[in-house]
């Protein structure tokens, strides 16, 4: 492995910025031979989309102490030594505790979270001076074992259109993996935990006209062979990888905004740190105009106090979270029935 360093040239709002990268023929995808200075060339060429997906939100680096199968970390806070044109801005946990979040503001800053080992990148859905307030309500359709993308693809189109029925217009994107993201831009007058219930109202909607495909059970024993739609990713400080966002994966995939069209076709194993940036080039991005038009989740508002009403209530946090109200006992099925 070299031992010197270069540097790269990024462009931003700006103007061009020279970016120090430190052993930069590092592989981090050894089946590919991909190294530091290729994915740190990666965002440049896709730097624009991709801080337009994630900028402006507090952001959490998911780090690497060597290659995709090496020890990997998260890191909340901003790493030391970072340069004097990026910033932070400070959040509150599930906790109750607060401190500062990295924020990227220009294609350089993502450059830098490379140079301090980063791969994968994870944007809250919330804007860093109101982080309080998703502005994007998010929902993660997760294959569980058994079942794979393909059967994704139905459960997301009709997610879109339970999601249109509520008012909202959702964008589209693979996970990188065997997954599929929705985001559908909303008005950032809300917190979390209300959010989180417009997701579960959705969610049990799609469940209910999908029940031989689609779950909502968050104990993986009830689950079954059928797609979860995740709805604790919608809680504070849960995050899913970001758009553009390489995924460390052996086959360097991307999670990658596709458009409506070419959901039934598209093979999320070919979008990849490779093939992404020509597919920029010369498809644009169907991200561009997400956030033209954001909604409203009152809609689904309703239909959770519709379905409390009707004795669906809460569902269960995810377990490093304080016991929450309404929430039902946080025990596994089989083991309740056997301390029964």
């Amino acid at each position: 492995m070299a031992s010197e360093a270069t540097t790269i040239t990024v462009d931003g709002p700006h103007g061009p910025r020279e970016m120090r990268i430190s052993s930069p023929s590092r592989v981090l995808w050894p089946d590919l031979g991909l190294t530091k200075l290729d994915l740190a060339q990666y965002i440049v060429d896709v730097g624009e989309a991709f801080v337009a997906a994630n900028g402006d939100r507090p952001i959490s680096l998911q780090r690497f102490s060597d290659n995709i199968d090496g020890e990997q970390f998260f890191s909340k806070n901003p790493p030391k030594g970072a340069p004097d044109f990026i910033r932070s801005v400070k959040v509150v946990y599930p906790s109750a505790r607060s401190h500062a979040q990295l924020v990227i503001d220009e294609p350089a800053a993502a450059v830098w979270a490379v140079q301090m080992n980063t791969i994968v990148f994870h944007p809250w859905p919330s804007r860093a001076e109101n982080s309080d307030n998703p502005d994007q309500l998010r929902i993660d359709l997760d294959p569980q074992p058994g079942t794979d993308f393909d059967d994704a693809v139905p459960a997301a189109l009709e997610l879109r259109k339970v999601l249109q029925e509520a008012g909202l217009e959702p964008f589209i994107k693979t996970s990188g993996n065997r997954g599929l993201h929705l985001y559908a831009p909303i008005e950032a007058t809300r917190e979390f935990q209300v959010v989180r219930h417009a997701v579960i109202a959705a969610a049990r909607e799609l469940e209910r006209r999908m029940p031989d495909n689609v779950t909502t059970a968050w104990w993986k024993e009830e689950r079954g062979r059928k797609v979860f739609v995740d709805f604790n990713q919608a809680n504070r400080d849960r995050t899913i990888a970001g758009a553009y966002s390489p995924r460390a994966l052996a086959h360097a995939p991307v999670s990658c905004p596709i458009t409506w069209d070419e959901l039934e076709t598209v093979d999320p194993k070919n979008l990849t740190i490779m093939t992404v940036p020509e597919r920029l080039r010369t498809a644009g991005d169907p991200w561009a105009d997400m956030h033209a038009k954001p909604g409203t989740i009152d809609v689904l508002l309703k239909w959770w106090e519709r379905d409390v009403a009707d004795g669906l209530g809460e569902l269960p946090f995810p377990p490093d979270y304080p016991k929450m109200p309404g929430e039902p006992p946080r025990v596994q099925p089989s083991r309740a029935r056997k301390a029964d």
